[in-house]
């Protein structure tokens, strides 16, 4: 019989890093992104639309934090699937987390590249983009603490900004510009206003995308039992009220037509409000790069402990699961993500899809990723309560089953309506899904030669010790 596997994380993160890390994952959304929803639904739309994603998002994020508790293991979501459904769950929540967290780095990058363009003209955007890559892979390589730690502060300088911002543009804001056109470019409610509400979804979701990666450090952390409610919970409702407050500002001062479908809409919504050369744009441009860096560096932090996670398991090459013996980080998972996302940022002039740049089609790509993973991973959650009743639960999702249930209808409805709107490019995630698929089957003996998981066994007691 296989021994246990040994923990080969570092447990060292208390509950602010893991609030950091859950909100600093998911604020570049803040920052760019979503505007892309306006040029489907309008403000008026995608107000609607985003609020019904806030309600998707905040029930799931109640039913995840009880399997995170319970399951308190680098793998997140394919631990909680394959632990639910066995290894053939396991895979597709794990080749699902991975479309989303390997696809949303670069678009983050390019961001990170559009905002510095802002200040430096002549800065091509890639090239910003590849500086990016290799200054926070190799924060990520030198240790999770300090990592982690980074992460609180870049996160806390990212949401001091998006306060400065709603502020300072406050005096130009005008409910008459923010309703102007605001039903997918009527002023007025109609038919067409439904299509784009639905077309705008993958945008909305990119508010609050990535919050579950907070989970992947599970392992990492020094009592998953208290930490983990509190982080999650404190991180939803204040991704809730920035994200609101920054999309009714930002859409008030102008025509948003003008930056519904750039890559810096806050800095193009403040220079209508204060002018091209205001100290306020400046500091927007320099200060707001945190919250993307917030974001990048949560997120190659996310993909590196799923990869890690799923090479252990056999799901991998081994190698990838290696953990450097100075740091403890898992120094190759760190790199091979790294290496697709900076495939994709030399690519993005060369894949257009629907007249959108490739910016927003890896959006798209990484949200396909994520829908389905939130929708495997509540279905676990009910799994798992009738096949495993005595699980130890150190949190109990409130008003179950209804929470989990409203999180898993909305997936499903955001799942449909992506997938009516974007069907090339939920075509080219089913091919990712189904040549991984292949490689799931081509090596059945070296997930049996893998290390013994408790946490991955049904019956097993999956509590931290």
């Amino acid at each position: 019989m296989n021994a246990p596997v040994a923990r080969e994380l570092r447990r060292s993160l208390k509950t602010i890093h893991l609030w950091g890390i859950a909100v600093g994952l998911v604020i570049s959304g803040e920052y760019f992104g979503w505007s892309y929803g306006w040029s489907h639904a309008g403000t008026l739309g995608f107000l609607v639309t985003s609020l019904v994603v806030a309600a998707m998002y905040t029930t799931f994020i109640f039913s995840f934090t009880e399997l995170t508790t319970a399951i308190p293991h680098a793998g997140g979501p394919f631990a909680y699937a394959r632990r639910a459904f066995g290894p053939a769950g396991g895979y597709l929540a794990g080749i699902a987390t991975l479309v989303e967290f390997i696809f949303a780095p670069p678009a983050i990058a390019l961001a990170i590249g559009a905002y510095l363009s802002v200040q430096f003209p002549a800065l091509d955007a890639r090239h910003a983009a590849l500086g990016a890559y290799a200054i926070f892979m190799f924060l990520n390589l030198i240790g999770v603490t300090i990592a982690a730690t980074f992460e609180l502060i870049v996160t806390l300088l990212a949401i001091f900004e998006l306060l400065v911002f709603i502020g300072v543009v406050a005096p130009g804001f005008s409910v008459a510009n923010f309703v102007a056109h605001g039903w997918a470019g009527s002023d007025t409610f109609s038919s067409a206003a439904i299509g784009g509400m639905f077309a705008a979804v993958p945008f909305a979701i990119w508010f609050f995308l990535a919050i579950e990666g907070a989970a992947m450090a599970a392992e990492e952390t020094e009592n998953p039992r208290q930490t983990i409610p509190r982080a999650y919970i404190a991180g939803i409702l204040t991704l809730v009220l920035l994200a609101v407050g920054v999309m009714v500002a930002a859409g008030g001062v102008g025509d948003w037509r003008q930056y519904s479908n750039i890559n810096d809409p806050l800095p193009q919504a403040m220079k209508l409000v204060v002018g091209a050369n205001s100290g306020w744009l400046h500091m927007l441009v320099w200060i707001g790069l945190f919250g993307l860096i917030a974001s990048f560096h949560g997120i190659i932090m996310g993909y590196s402990r799923q990869i890690y996670a799923l090479a252990r398991a056999g799901y991998l090459p081994r190698r990838l699961a290696a953990v450097n013996r100075r740091f403890q980080t898992p120094h190759w998972a760190i790199l091979a993500g790294g290496a697709i996302g900076i495939a994709a940022i030399f690519s993005d002039e060369a894949v257009t899809y629907d007249n959108n740049s490739l910016t927003a089609n890896i959006v798209t790509m990484s949200v396909f990723g994520a829908i389905v993973m939130y929708i495997i991973s509540m279905a676990a959650l009910f799994r798992l309560r009738r096949s495993e009743p005595m699980l130890e639960r150190p949190y109990h999702v409130p008003f179950y089953p209804f929470f989990p249930a409203i999180a898993l209808g909305l997936a499903l409805l955001a799942l449909v309506a992506m997938i009516y709107y974007n069907a090339v490019l939920f075509g080219v995630f089913c091919a990712v899904v189904g040549l991984g698929y292949l490689y799931f089957l081509r090596t059945a003996g070296a997930r049996a030669a893998a290390p013994r998981d408790e946490m991955l066994e049904a019956g097993a007691m999956a509590v931290a010790k």
